[in-house]
């Protein structure tokens, strides 16, 4: 006994540590159950196909012949990868392995023999969960046509329709919606049938001896109450008594009621459960985005940013911890989410994938402090992505480097280079103010000199910006992090260098196209 043990054991730290073992339970694991898994909605549109193609087999069993092979491919092909699922699901559903170590090692630091029949009894008890949950009751019924020769279980084909739940994410999100409502529907329930078993056996009472009523049976009755309760009035089978109207009477206004508390219930239910509907959705739309900005923090200055990236008909993410900023970026027309973006959960909650969807990540918050807390947690989940920042207090410069910022904005430094530029000038000052008025027409924009730009063009004197009447404020030298505020003809230009212009925005569009094309000279 104790040779056996040993080897179940062993065998489960074997499975435990097997990569490709748990590489094959991971991958059917995604392809059953994880959304973000990107294999899974193909499986999900194939087994849909596989539902419908059933149920429209029985329907025309019903009164034409279906050729013999159509009918082997739906009894038993379909059957058999519904079986194949439902084992996967059961084999996925938990793990034997780790509930066999777990009970091992917890024996273990006891100093008592391993007991492998209190596992095999945690193992069973695990197991029957996942199959006595609806869900798993639905896919083992829906298997049972299987069984062709009783051809009562080949109505079972029907239950097959119950499965598009598990392959459909917004059935799934209405039954979860009005599943926070069972206590009222378990009410709603009981006064139903209360009504319904009361005014079925009086009706029955007043109408079963009258011989020109319908209601002769127990079963007569107890159908004309349903239909009565729900207001459908058939009027295949009607009380002719006076004391039969009556009762009529009463359960039609018990029928109005049922009805009213049933929409009250359900309109409740999704009014409070609106936002976070909503917040589903944005998230699925989020997923499906290729690229886009992330902005994490929405106040005055990422307020600034996100419009003229819009204007740019770029695609803007933005986080902020806060409901008032996030209603504020809502109403200037972004995709916001209100999730902390220095909290990792965040990030796993929306599926963000740093790597592939996002172009680079703005912290804008005005605080160091959190702009710090978001680039840790942001370069946790990526080291690849671009990570650029706002700067309030110069101190703090160290440690958004070290946090693994790749751009720094510093707001102040800008001015005061400026202001050191301009001093004694007021009218370049106005000058630079009306700069933020959309009102003048002039932006600001960065121009990127890369390598095929570089080849021709070597000197800024050499740009010819002046001829376009563009200004140019300055040159960022990316390997250098510097910036060159008014800089001479003769400052050499190199590939990766940033020219920071001022102009009409069609002249600064123009002077761009001309780059471009001297570089296809």
């Amino acid at each position: 006994m104790n040779f056996l043990r040993r080897r179940i054991v062993d065998f489960a730290y074997f499975l435990n540590t097997a990569d490709a073992y748990q590489r094959k339970k991971q991958f059917f694991y995604n392809l059953l159950e994880n959304n973000k898994f990107g294999h899974k909605k193909y499986f999900d549109f194939f087994m849909i196909a596989l539902i419908f193609f059933s149920v429209a087999i029985l329907i025309v069993e019903v009164k034409s012949d279906v050729p013999e092979y159509v009918k082997f491919f739906n009894v038993y092909v379909i059957s058999i990868i519904f079986l194949v699922e439902y084992l996967l699901r059961l084999w996925t559903s938990s793990s034997v392995s780790e509930v066999i170590i777990n009970y091992s090692e917890h024996d273990t630091m006891l100093g008592r023999k391993f007991n492998l029949f209190r596992a095999f009894l945690k193992i069973v008890k695990t197991k029957f969960e996942f199959i006595l949950s609806p869900q798993a009751l639905i896919d083992l019924l829906a298997i049972l046509p299987f069984f062709h020769e009783l051809r009562l279980l080949r109505l079972f084909v029907l239950f097959r329709v119950f499965k598009l739940f598990r392959y459909t994410a917004r059935f799934r999100v209405f039954i979860s919606v009005l599943s926070t409502k069972k206590f009222e529907f378990l009410i709603l329930l009981m006064f139903a049938s209360i009504v319904i078993f009361v005014s079925s056996v009086l009706v029955y009472v007043m109408e079963a001896n009258n011989p020109k009523s319908p209601i002769n049976t127990l079963f007569d009755a107890f159908y004309w109450s349903i239909v009565t309760i729900a207001t459908v009035g058939y009027g295949d089978v009607v009380a002719v008594t006076t004391e039969g109207r009556i009762v009529a009477i009463f359960v039609i206004i018990a029928g109005i009621s049922v009805i009213a508390f049933t929409t009250s219930i359900v309109v409740s239910a999704f009014s409070e459960k609106l936002d976070e509907i909503r917040e589903m959705k944005t998230i699925d739309d989020i997923r499906t985005l290729k690229h886009f900005y992330l902005i994490c923090g929405y106040e005055s200055v990422a307020a600034e940013v996100a419009s003229k990236l819009k204007s740019d008909n770029l695609t803007i993410i933005v986080l902020d911890e806060s409901q008032e900023r996030i209603a504020n970026a809502k109403k200037d027309g972004l995709i916001a989410l209100n999730y902390d973006p220095g909290n990792v959960e965040s990030y796993k909650k929306t599926g963000i994938d740093f790597d592939m969807q996002v172009k680079s990540v703005l912290c804008l918050r005005e605080s160091d402090v959190e702009n710090v807390y978001t680039t840790l947690t942001v370069r946790s989940l990526s080291k690849k992505v671009n990570i650029t920042s706002l700067l309030m207090d110069d101190i703090n410069r160290k440690k958004l480097n070290f946090a693994g910022v790749d751009e720094i904005l510093y707001p102040k430094g800008l001015v005061g280079l400026i202001s050191k530029e301009l001093i004694g000038r007021p009218v370049a000052f106005e000058a630079i103010h009306a700069l933020r008025n959309d009102y003048y027409g002039v932006n600001i924009e960065e121009i990127l000199i890369d390598g095929r730009i570089n080849e021709n063009i070597h000197y800024v004197g050499e740009l010819l910006n002046a001829n376009f009447k563009i200004v140019l404020l300055g040159i960022y030298k990316k390997d250098k992090k510097r910036f060159f505020f008014n800089p001479l003809k003769d400052t050499m230009l190199e590939s990766g260098d940033y020219l920071l212009v001022i102009g009409k925005g069609t002249f600064i569009k123009e002077f761009e196209r001309y780059l471009h094309k001297k570089s296809r000279v």
